[in-house]
């Protein structure tokens, strides 16, 4: 079976109770390891030293380990690691809770001049964000930019939208959420109630019910076990009576003994308590789920060095491109299922607000007479009974209502569905103490809250697909790579031209004096950088300077581009100069794509955090000012005429650099055409960092790589930089 890389959202309930009980421990220093791993070091005065980790990659796991289970510390601390020591070493951890149902875990953490909370968001992409004591984000590992939410430095930390939790749902609810699916117990069981395949699995065994049963077979009595199995795991989980087991499995994926094939048994799953499902695996008992979680991943991560370990004569071993792509793939399969719930949500919301108009008279009547009894203070109970009974009399009004929840104040009715000739109905579950107007505009706006849900979606599939095709070009650069080792030689002097660029470049960084030779050109106040072939693209800054590009600076056989989403550059490809005749140019593909690379990365794809967008194409006679009769056009703005030839998927990637000769200057633009042409760079891609921090960090990144440091100082300042940095957050790429 596969192995458990991420704890589910019962895993972490009982991890709460665990944690809580370092409780008062200090803060001593944080760390982060490759990007995804956060490692708190605490002292606590009865138990010593506490390290805390959180995981946030591929693996997702929250948890106190044994000091032995912790690797070294690794070198220089990176900026979110840094923030965390100047906010928390020696504040007090103050407890931990798990958000709702979610697989959220927020830590609070005291300090006499200020409080900090980490949100460990150990789902999807994986995410830690440390916030100020009023909510607003101070740091995360990965900006958050979607319609449903925001996690970005400076904005107020939301959380994503509430789910259900299966363990303390009323029975009432429970049946609704069952009876309303139109699949069998189990999937309800694992994506309406949110329980997971694994504990859906577990609860229908537990219950006696056959899993693949249709909702519609399901009989009241197989409800209330269902319930009644709920009921019982979550008691055991508030009343912290855990036995837990790391379950093992022989390599050959045999589920006896463990190690009866010669080998050691592998770890494929932890849980708080023995499940049903795994009684045919061995397993390892422990006090505490905290332990048993803890010994759990380290064993996950030790098997999977083993296994990754190259023979001593392989040389350089190759990444696992093949498991990371098709990691993407089942992402980005994940995500359109989940794409495809929503709409068929948000139309289900719609389509129910649209029957309680097309019913307005009956529904009307149902909540009349709900409301004028509980005006009359008539108990609930009571309300039912008389719908009851008037359903035996053949009240229409009373044979709609099928359920009254006094706890939740809510009626629910089914209402025949006006063009199914086969007789179907729909049920609605409404707010008694609502008109029918305000209980429809409640289920439109739920239909709306779904589709946004949609769009975030949306846009996190296209950050995926962005991930996907990086992956695919690692895998390209390292065969290539390969290729180039078994055909060039020992990569020395002369091998493909790579030692000269690189004697080139330790020169420049290392000579103790730079001469400043500064150039002034016209094209210098716009955006601007030259292609990887030599031509120069120039880009407005604001409205006046599109407007200025297009009426003074474009020439005939020019190429205009721009972005898809509104709020981008006018972005020019020139074919000469501004004196200088031009004659037809075919710019290459190159040339072309990085183009509409700098019209992406500068326009508002990057200021709201995507990684990639799309751009377009045309020739100068297709861009006018010239609206259609009726229409205004803003200023900085432009009508186009005709085809278009598009750029999809362009990456927001920009790279900074110092470029030595012919000229001395700060250089910036897509990296393929910066690279060869700087002595030294920093890539940037849409991140958390404010415009002038990055600048900054790009500066001192930039300073510490040369001898000359005045040289830089003069000629690529953190002001100078920061004119090539696009507007919104950004984080260095390398």
């Amino acid at each position: 079976m596969d192995q458990k890389r991420e704890l589910s959202s019962i895993d972490l309930a009982a991890l709460v109770t665990e944690l809580n009980r370092y409780e008062g421990a200090k803060v001593d220093k944080a760390y982060l390891y490759d990007d995804d791993l956060l490692r708190l070091k605490l002292r606590d005065f009865d138990r010593g030293r506490v390290e805390l980790m959180i995981e946030v990659g591929d693996v997702k796991r929250a948890h106190a380990a044994d000091p032995d289970h912790v690797a070294d510390a690794p070198g220089r601390p990176p900026n979110f690691a840094k923030m965390l020591r100047n906010r928390m070493s020696g504040a007090d951890f103050a407890g931990v809770e798990q958000y709702e149902f979610d697989r959220i875990l927020t830590f609070e953490f005291e300090r006499e001049d200020q409080n900090t909370t980490l949100v460990a968001e150990l789902f999807g992409q994986g995410n830690v964000a440390a916030l100020d004591e009023t909510g607003e984000v101070v740091g995360s590992l990965s900006t958050v930019r979607l319609k449903s939410r925001t996690v970005a430095p400076g904005s107020q930390y939301e959380y994503p939208a509430s789910r259900l939790n299966p363990l303390d749902v009323s029975y009432g609810g429970f049946e609704r959420h069952m009876r309303e699916s139109d699949s069998d117990v189990v999937r309800t069981l694992a994506t309406q109630l949110n329980l997971g395949g694994l504990y859906a699995e577990e609860v229908c065994t537990r219950a006696g019910v056959e899993k693949e049963t249709p909702i519609e077979a399901v009989t009241d009595d197989q409800l209330g076990a269902l319930h009644d199995a709920l009921a019982r795991i979550d008691e055991r989980l508030r009343s912290g009576d855990v036995d837990p087991r790391v379950y093992e499995e022989s390599v050959d994926g045999e589920g006896g003994e463990a190690g009866d094939d010669g080998s050691d048994p592998r770890v494929v799953d932890v849980t708080p308590f023995p499940l049903a499902e795994h009684e045919g695996l061995p397993s390892v008992g422990f006090d505490s789920f905290n332990a048993a979680v803890d010994e759990y991943f380290y064993r996950l991560g030790n098997e999977a060095s083993e296994e990754g370990e190259a023979p001593a004569d392989a040389g350089a071993s190759r990444p696992d491109f093949e498991e990371e792509i098709a990691k993407q793939e089942r992402i980005i399969e994940q995500q359109e299922g989940a794409i495809e719930g929503f709409e068929e949500q948000a139309q289900a919301e719609r389509e129910r607000a649209e029957l309680l108009y097309a019913h307005y008279d009956l529904v009307d009547e149902v909540l009349s007479t709900v409301r004028e009894a509980r005006e009359n203070e008539v108990p609930w109970a009571e309300i039912a009974e008389t719908l009851d009974a008037g359903a035996e009399r053949g009240i229409p009004a009373a044979e709609a209502v099928v359920d009254v929840d006094g706890g939740e104040g809510t009626v629910t009715v089914e209402l025949a569905e006006a063009d199914d000739a086969d007789g179907g109905t729909t049920r609605v579950e409404l707010d008694a103490s609502e008109g029918v107007e305000v209980n429809a505009d409640r289920l439109y706006r739920e239909a709306k809250r779904v589709e946004e849900k949609k769009e975030g979606a949306m846009a996190a599939i296209e950050s995926t697909r962005e991930e996907l095709e990086a992956v695919r070009e690692r895998k390209r650069e390292w065969a290539e790579q390969q290729a180039d080792d078994e055909s060039g030689g020992d990569g020395g002097e002369g091998a493909d031209g790579e030692g000269d660029d690189e004697a080139y470049e330790t020169d420049w960084l290392s000579r103790s004096s730079i001469p400043i030779r500064s150039p002034d050109d016209w094209f210098e106040r716009f955006r601007w950088f030259r292609t990887s072939t030599g031509y120069l693209v120039i880009g407005g800054r604001n409205a006046d300077q599109n407007e200025e590009l297009v009426k003074k600076y474009m020439s005939k056989h020019d190429r205009f581009f721009h972005t898809q989403t509104h709020g981008g550059p006018v972005t020019i490809l020139k074919a000469s100069g501004p004196s200088e005749s031009a004659d037809p140019v075919d710019f290459s593909e190159e040339t072309l794509r990085e183009a509409a690379q700098f019209a992406v990365s500068y326009s508002s794809d990057w200021k709201d955090g995507r990684g990639a967008g799309d751009a377009y194409m045309v020739e100068p006679d297709q861009v006018s000012k010239t609206p259609e009769s009726g229409e205004y056009i803003e200023k900085g703005s432009f009508v186009i005429r005709g085809d278009r030839t598009y750029f999809e998927d362009v990456p927001c990637r920009i790279a900074v650099g110092v470029q030595c000769e012919p000229v001395t200057r700060a250089i910036g633009g897509p990296p393929s055409a910066v690279v060869d042409r700087a002595a030294a760079h920093v890539t940037f891609e849409p991140g958390m960092y404010a415009q002038n921090d990055a600048a900054m960090m790009a500066y001192r990144n930039l300073k510490e790589r040369f001898t000359d440091q005045s040289f830089v100082r003069k000629v690529a300042s953190a002001d100078l930089l920061q004119e090539f940095l696009p507007p919104g957050g950004s984080d260095i790429v390398d």
